[in-house]
C-alpha cells in the first residue's frame, strides 16, 4: 500500500499585496499578481504571509486580500492563509475569518510579543486546531516572533493531527534536517521551506516544497527548480537555484542604513514586479518607504541579468 502524499507541496509562493498610491488595496494589481503566479504553474497560494505585509494590514484590509485571491484563484490551488496574530484568541479569530471568506487552510505562528513557554506554543496550535475546522499549518519564523519551533514541538502535535504541515523560515539547516527525517513516519504532513536560497538543497533533504517570497517574481523559475528536483535531475535544479540566487541581488538594491531587511526585501519584490508590468505601483505599508529611482534602475539591471526583461 501507497503511503499518502503530502497535503501541500510543490511552490506555494507567499503573494505580494500590491497597494495603491494613497495606500488602499490595489485590487486588479493582485488580481494579475495571482494571475502571474498561476501562469507560473504554482501549486498553491499563501495569503497574508510576511511577504504580504500581513503584520501591518488591518483586519478589514486583510478580508479584502483573502476574497480577491481566493476569488481569483477560483479553486485551481489550494489557498493558505495566514493568522498571524500575537495571541490564540486573537489567531483564532482570524482563523475564522479566514475560513468564512473561502480559504483552503491556515497558517499560524507561534505567539508573539508575550513572553511564551513551549507548552504554551503547544496549547496554542492545539487551540487553533480546535477553533476552525481547517488544516492548520505552523509556520516557523523566529526573526519575527522570537520563538524557535523545534521538532520535538512539531512533530507530536503532527502525530496528533493538530498539523497538517511547517513552512519552516527559521534559518537553522540542521532542525530542518532533523523535522524532515522525524515526518517521514507522518505521511501526509508537509515540511516546506521558506529558505529561498537554498531549495534544492532542502528538496534533496526531503523537503516536499518551497514557499519562496522571490516566487512572487520568478514563480516559472521556482516551478522549473521543483520539477527538476523531483526528478532527481540535481544539476539542472542546482543552475536554476543559482540563477535565482542572482535574481535575489533585487534586496540589495535599497541604499543600505535607509530601511529595514523587511523594507528592502518586500520593496524589492514590488518594484521588480511593478517593473515587469504586474503590479501598477511599488507602495509599501507605512512606515515602510518604496524604493525609489536609483533603487528601481538597479533591480531593473538585476532582472536583466537573470534573464527577466522589464515591461516597455
Amino acid at each position: 500500500m501507497t503511503a499518502p502524499s503530502p497535503t501541500y507541496s510543490g511552490v506555494i509562493p507567499p503573494v505580494v499585496t500590491p497597494l495603491t498610491a494613497d495606500g488602499e488595496l490595489d485590487r486588479p494589481s493582485l488580481e494579475r499578481v495571482v494571475g502571474h503566479l498561476l501562469d507560473g504553474g504554482v501549486n498553491g497560494l499563501f495569503a497574508l504571509g510576511s511577504s504580504g505585509e500581513t503584520a501591518y494590514l488591518t483586519p478589514g484590509r486583510q478580508d479584502e486580500v483573502i476574497k480577491v485571491i481566493t476569488a481569483t484563484a477560483a479553486g485551481q490551488v489550494p489557498v493558505l492563509v495566514g493568522a498571524i496574530e500575537t495571541t490564540t484568541d486573537r489567531a483564532a479569530e482570524r482563523a475564522r475569518a479566514a475560513a468564512a471568506l473561502g480559504a483552503d487552510a491556515v497558517v499560524a505562528t507561534a505567539p508573539f510579543y508575550t513572553r511564551t513557554h513551549v507548552t504554551e506554543i503547544d496549547r496554542h496550535f492545539r487551540d487553533l486546531a480546535a477553533a476552525v475546522d481547517l488544516p492548520l499549518l505552523a509556520y516557523d519564523v523566529p526573526v519575527c516572533v522570537h520563538s524557535k519551533l523545534d521538532p520535538e514541538l512539531l512533530l507530536p502535535l503532527a502525530a496528533d493531527g493538530v498539523l497538517a504541515g511547517v513552512k519552516d523560515s527559521s534559518g537553522d539547516d540542521g532542525s530542518f534536517r532533523r523535522l524532515v527525517i522525524g515526518a517521514r513516519a507522518l505521511p501526509g504532513f508537509s515540511v516546506l521551506t521558506g529558505h529561498e536560497l537554498v531549495v534544492d538543497a532542502m528538496m534533496l533533504s526531503g523537503a516536499d516544497g518551497s514557499v519562496p517570497g522571490l516566487g512572487n517574481v520568478d514563480p516559472h523559475g521556482y516551478v522549473r527548480l521543483h520539477e527538476a528536483a523531483v526528478r532527481g535531475d540535481w544539476a539542472t535544479a542546482r543552475a536554476e537555484q543559482d540563477r535565482l540566487v542572482g535574481l535575489f541581488d533585487i534586496v540589495r538594491a535599497a541604499r543600505p542604513g535607509t530601511v529595514s531587511a523587511t523594507a528592502a526585501g518586500l520593496g524589492a519584490f514590488k518594484t521588480a514586479l511593478m517593473l515587469l508590468g504586474v503590479i501598477a505601483t511599488n507602495v509599501m505599508s507605512p512606515p515602510m518607504r518604496r524604493l525609489d529611482a536609483a533603487e528601481t534602475a538597479a533591480v531593473a539591471a538585476c532582472l536583466e541579468s537573470a534573464g527577466l526583461s522589464p515591461a516597455r
